[in-house]
């Protein structure tokens, strides 16, 4: 088996090679850490035990904070290493952890390659964020009696439904994990669908509740608003995670919004970095005025108010949404699954996203359930209810408070998932 998993790797990777060629000449991606990516590995602290947790992208990287913090007030002889795949997770990852982890690319799932990784990193157990489950990886890990958690475990109805297809193969995989530690009753019953032990799957509930840090106003917010020149009595409109084709539809509104409501202003967040300058041409393209924050951002200049701002810097979304008096969340009025709502819901706004939220089915259920947030279907939806909101505050207000008590109320999970991890730990 392992052979012929080798050799589908390989046909993969000459199909993609071209892709990731053009990526990296032209979006400068994948451009570092390749000997991390081949298994060349290296821990700071090799004398201790480790904790080898996995985390693919931002959007796992944030939802480990607060379980790291937390092992690592139980585990303090245990030293952590957090790898992830894509280059904005792994300055994510740093950004948040690098003082004190070593942080580097997950090595390809090839047999070789796989195998001195762990010899290299010598983990005493692995975490793997949400779903990502490799066949060599927990192959590997199985031989060297490694257990392996999938932690905060989501199984999205489409993943769910490829791996059905091919369950046979799956269950193999998923045999070899440990223990399963699903965010809701719904993605339970599909790991145990897909060939999980049903004994080896529990629910502990969304990490992402805990990482969503409730406040009513945070740190350096005062100096943002200064810089964005937000002006008394105006309203902050702010449309954060936004995808390919969603930019267009959020202008459109806002330009008609304006004429109604004078005192709007409008920031725009892209998800990806490769595409702010994309953005910043469709802004002018679109007759705006344009303010690009990271030509502001450390310096005493104010943006214009008469223009649009363009958030083209990583880790500032959750100071622009302090801000806002209302939040569209992104890649959901395109089929792209969604971004989290949970940060804007924890910071008390009145919060909007489409209809394509199938990577947060759970969250989206439980805002919408409680009067959390609301769906807008379309691009017309969208206008009437940015309409509704301004015009009646105190329905954005309590829409805004719901979500609030919402995400308080489904805290916990950190607690839950630490605890499972180290009962494990404990048996070995």
């Amino acid at each position: 088996m392992r052979f012929l998993i080798d050799l589908m790797y390989l046909l993969v990777a000459v199909a993609i090679s071209p892709i990731a060629l053009y990526r990296i000449i032209k979006h400068n991606r994948y451009r570092t850490g390749w000997k991390q990516r081949f298994g060349k590995i290296s821990r700071r602290n090799p004398a201790k035990k480790c904790i080898w947790l996995h985390a693919v992208s931002v959007g796992e990287v944030n939802a480990s904070t607060t379980l790291i913090e937390e092992l690592k007030k139980t585990l303090p002889n245990f030293e952590i290493v957090i790898s992830t795949t894509t280059d904005t997770g792994f300055a994510r990852a740093t950004a948040l952890f690098g003082r004190d982890l070593q942080i580097f690319y997950f090595p390809f799932d090839f047999s070789l390659i796989m195998s001195p990784a762990f010899r290299n990193i010598q983990p005493a157990i692995c975490l793997l964020m949400e779903l990502e489950v490799w066949p060599n990886f927990v192959r590997i890990a199985q031989q060297l009696n490694v257990p392996v958690v999938v932690v905060n475990g989501r199984l999205s109805e489409k993943s769910f439904s490829k791996y059905k297809i091919i369950k046979p193969i799956t269950k193999l995989i998923f045999q070899k994990v440990s223990l399963v530690l699903a965010q809701s009753d719904e993605y339970a019953r599909r790991f145990r669908k897909i060939g999980s032990p049903a004994e080896k799957v529990i629910v502990t509930g969304s990490l992402k509740y805990d990482t969503a840090q409730v406040a009513d106003k945070i740190e350096d917010s005062d100096v943002l608003a200064k810089q964005l020149n937000i002006r008394t009595g105006e309203k902050l409109f702010v449309a954060g995670g936004t995808g390919i084709d969603e930019e267009k539809i959020i202008l459109d509104a806002y330009r008609e919004l304006k004429n109604q409501f004078g005192n709007l202003r409008l920031v725009v967040v892209p998800r990806k970095p490769e595409r702010f300058e994309e953005v910043a041409q469709l802004i002018q393209q679109n007759g705006l005025g344009l303010t690009r924050y990271s030509q502001i951002k450390g310096t005493s200049v104010s943006a214009d108010s008469k223009t649009v701002i363009l958030g083209d810097t990583m880790g500032d979304l959750r100071k622009f949404y302090s801000l806002a008096d209302i939040i569209f969340v992104g890649r959901s009025l395109v089929p792209m699954g969604g971004s989290d709502m949970m940060e804007a819901a924890a910071l008390g706004k009145c919060t909007l996203f489409g209809p394509y939220t199938f990577n947060f089915k759970q969250t989206v259920d439980d805002l919408l359930k409680n009067n959390g947030a609301i769906e807008v279907q379309n691009s017309q939806e969208l206008l009437e209810v940015m309409q509704k909101c301004l015009s009646n505050p105190e329905y954005a207000a309590q829409i805004a408070h719901n979500g609030q008590q919402i995400i308080l109320k489904n805290q916990g999970a950190t607690r839950r998932s630490s605890e499972a991890i180290i009962r494990i730990l404990n048996t070995r």
